[in-house]
């Protein structure tokens, strides 16, 4: 186990005046702590080397050592109530769809009070429910409950004859002999109850917890019949049946972290740790895929053992950012002589108070997109050797603690996709060092420090600020600058950025698009936790995986996900270009100009750039400009018609595949050597009110940028576009 020096920020941007938050946890003693705008970070010897300023040194400050612990794990906490503390004769039921019942681990489904009080239904280490009061031997069925199937489930108990009785029903017209109904019974000692919290999906805090789908669980003050419990399985209004106690139903407010008891003690509980919701329940007809539209089909909740919204480590200490401070890209540096580890941050400027006619937007809803990406990727060179993954410190220790959580590119220990990603927790990856297989090299968060370099060594004056920041702050925060630059992968866009966006442009405003596979998928930021983002991948797009039917909507905003492109918002419209293709495999290409390029709308964008010059055929980035991910235009989807197509890469590798949103039925992906639309395109097009965009739409663009000293045709056309834009 790597020793520990981690740690993360309460926010990630932060403007003059305000104080931001550090939490810290580590096995020393005693760490320093300095703060250091980072200007570049990669060591490569062919790029331009570790840069950076030390604004507070370390010497200043020194935090005495703690260590903190993460709790995964999504239940729903209900606090003591007499209600519940006074039962005697009791009766409790659901519906359950278990996503992993052959864990080996025991699940709870609801319980109140510990091992030797109380009561518990659960599925046992063998995937068997099971029905536990006080800390007697429970009552358990023999036939175990089957994956990804839907079950109706309760549990009855009565005093007076000490009997409890156990019953399983598989939702499924279907039966066969492992879906046979169950119903067993036994007498069991009177329950001892006492004032103890309920739990939904966990017998204690992050303990047993229960992997899969609860709908409609309830608590009856009476012991039900076997003809009673049926009626409820049949979906008999539960008043009519017998003497409710709660009744939580999941199918309201889906963007709240409340479970709410429609029963007449309002026993609502806390939902922990962000499991799924609008998720479709027992009931499902597939009529609707809207939960607006048959809200009473929605209500389960998807829980899992390995959910985080917010780590709730507690501050080590804290910073108030000095009037005079530059905005950048900063950085607060532990350091403990043995061990040493970043923690990013970003001063931004205040909304209408600009310090520089460009502004760097830095995509960090894509930092948290891949954040703890947890797939090893693996990539080979154009010789054909393994490329990766690579070893490095942070990666092992990475690994060693899944409690973490994940980036929304994996999948959850019970197999489903991860759609939820929080910024309130360590995240290894996003750190200036952390190298990425896929290229060898730095990507997201490390290559963006390709443009700061860049910016800082041609001495234009720029100012930072955040996809977050935009979300809020909207057109106030653009309209203040003449130029936008995006950074190198700004994949995932909410409605809010997008709006503010294209009023930024229709106002005259000008974006340099110097990235690829931007503006990709549908992105919502938590109205309540706003720490949070959500992406459903829907089931088309180019996806790491795909939303179950009818779950294709988020929960936090109500708006359905996917790709942009399927809600008539592609890419191109904003940008000219969109997503064309993919792939790590070999070097990355060059490009050439193309016959728009002479057109004199276009000329000042090859000033000092030679007619024949193949341009980018070099970089820090797979070896080119056009590489990893590259867009092109469409005019199918939105390409401005009067979009100059000045330059077009030539030479990919075989490997770089097309989109699989370009294909249908009829067609079939095809190589790069077979499909001319793999290929990414440099364009210019102007906007109205003298505003402009200029797109490279290749990932690997500004990873060119630094060659030969600066001096290349990838520097030389940036510098012409960006200058041209600031006049």
């Amino acid at each position: 186990m790597e020793k520990e020096l981690i740690g993360y920020p309460d926010r990630w941007s932060v403007a003059t005046g305000q104080t931001i938050r550090f939490m810290v946890s580590t096995d020393e003693p005693h760490y320093d702590v300095s703060i250091v705008r980072l200007i570049h970070a990669n060591s490569d010897p062919a790029g331009p080397g570790i840069k950076e300023d030390v604004i507070v040194p370390s010497q200043l400050v020194q935090q005495r050592g703690r260590k903190q612990i993460v709790k995964a794990g999504s239940y729903i906490e209900v606090a003591a109530h007499p209600a519940i503390d006074a039962l005697t004769s009791f009766s409790i039921q659901a519906w359950v769809f278990p996503t992993f019942p052959e864990q080996g681990k025991k699940q709870t489904i609801l319980a109140q009070g510990s091992s030797e009080n109380g009561f518990a239904l659960y599925l046992d280490t063998n995937g068997c429910l099971s029905f536990r009061i006080n800390g007697e031997p429970a009552l358990q069925s023999s036939i175990p409950l089957l994956n990804r199937v839907w079950y109706f489930v309760a549990a009855t108990y009565d005093a007076l004859t000490n009997k409890a009785t156990l019953y399983q029903y598989a939702v499924t017209p279907y039966p066969t002999p492992d879906l046979e109904p169950v119903i067993i019974e036994q007498n069991d000692p009177i329950p001892v109850m006492n004032a103890a919290p309920l739990y939904i999906a966990a017998s204690a805090p992050y303990l047993d917890v229960f992997n899969g789908k609860i709908d409609h669980p309830r608590v009856f003050a009476n012991t039900l019949s076997s003809a009673q419990v049926d009626q409820l399985r049949q979906g008999a209004d539960p008043q009519t049946v017998g003497n409710v106690v709660a009744n939580w139903d999941f199918s309201l407010n889906h963007a709240s972290a409340v479970a709410t008891d429609i029963g007449q003690h309002n026993l609502h509980g806390k939902i922990v740790n962000m499991p799924m919701r609008a998720v479709i329940g027992y009931n499902w007809t597939a009529r609707e895929i809207d939960p607006r539209l048959a809200p009473h089909e929605y209500g389960a909740i998807h829980f899992h053992d390995d959910d985080l919204d917010d780590a709730g480590w507690e501050v080590d200490f804290e910073l108030t950012i000095p009037d005079h401070w530059r905005s950048g890209i900063y950085t607060a540096r532990l350091n403990s002589g043995a061990l040493v580890n970043d923690i990013p941050f970003y001063v931004r400027p205040h909304v209408g108070k600009p310090t520089a006619q460009a502004a760097y937007l830095i995509p960090t809803m894509t930092y948290l997109a891949y954040g703890n990406y947890r797939a090893k990727d693996r990539s080979y060179d154009e010789n054909g050797n393994l490329r990766g993954p690579l070893s490095q410190p942070l990666e092992t220790y990475f690994d060693e603690h899944p409690e973490f959580a994940m980036s929304i590119y994996d999948f959850h220990t019970d197999g489903s996709g991860c759609c939820y990603s929080s910024r309130l927790r360590p995240m290894p990856n996003m750190h200036p060092r952390y190298m990425w297989s896929l290229v060898s090299g730095p990507r997201h968060f490390g290559a963006d420090l390709y443009m700061v370099d860049w910016l800082e060594t041609k001495n234009i004056p720029h100012d930072i600020f955040t996809d977050e920041d935009l979300h809020f702050d909207g057109l106030e925060l653009l309209k203040s600058y003449k130029v936008v630059i995006t950074g190198t992968h700004p994949e995932y866009w909410t409605t809010p950025m997008l709006d503010a966006l294209e009023a930024y442009l229709a106002q005259g405003g000008r974006l340099m698009y110097l990235g690829g596979n931007g503006f990709y998928w549908i992105t919502s930021v938590d109205p309540h936790r706003p720490h949070m983002v959500e992406v459903r991948r829907g089931i088309g797009g180019t996806r790491a995986w795909e939303s179950i039917p009818g779950e294709e909507y988020h929960s936090t905003t109500g708006e359905i996900g996917g790709l942009w492109r399927h809600r008539g918002r592609a890419p191109n419209r904003l940008t000219g270009v969109g997503f064309a293709a993919q792939g790590w495999d070999g070097r990355a290409a060059g490009y050439m100009r193309q016959p728009d390029s002479f057109n004199p709308r276009a000329s000042f964008i090859f000033e000092g750039i030679g007619d024949d010059e193949p341009i980018g055929n070099f970089g820090l980035v797979l070896g080119g400009a056009a590489g990893d991910e590259i867009d092109r235009t469409d005019k199918a989807l939105g390409t401005p018609r009067h979009t100059l197509v000045v330059a077009a890469s030539v030479g990919h590798h075989e490997h770089i595949l097309p989109v699989v949103e370009d294909f249908n039925g009829v067609t079939l992906p095809m190589t790069t050597r077979e499909n001319w639309n793999v290929r990414s395109e440099i364009i210019f097009a102007e906007m109205p009110n003298g505003g402009a965009i200029f797109s490279t739409g290749s990932i690997a663009w500004c990873g060119s940028l630094s060659h030969n000293n600066y001096q290349n045709n990838v520097s030389r056309m940036t510098e012409n576009v960006l200058r041209e834009f600031l006049r």
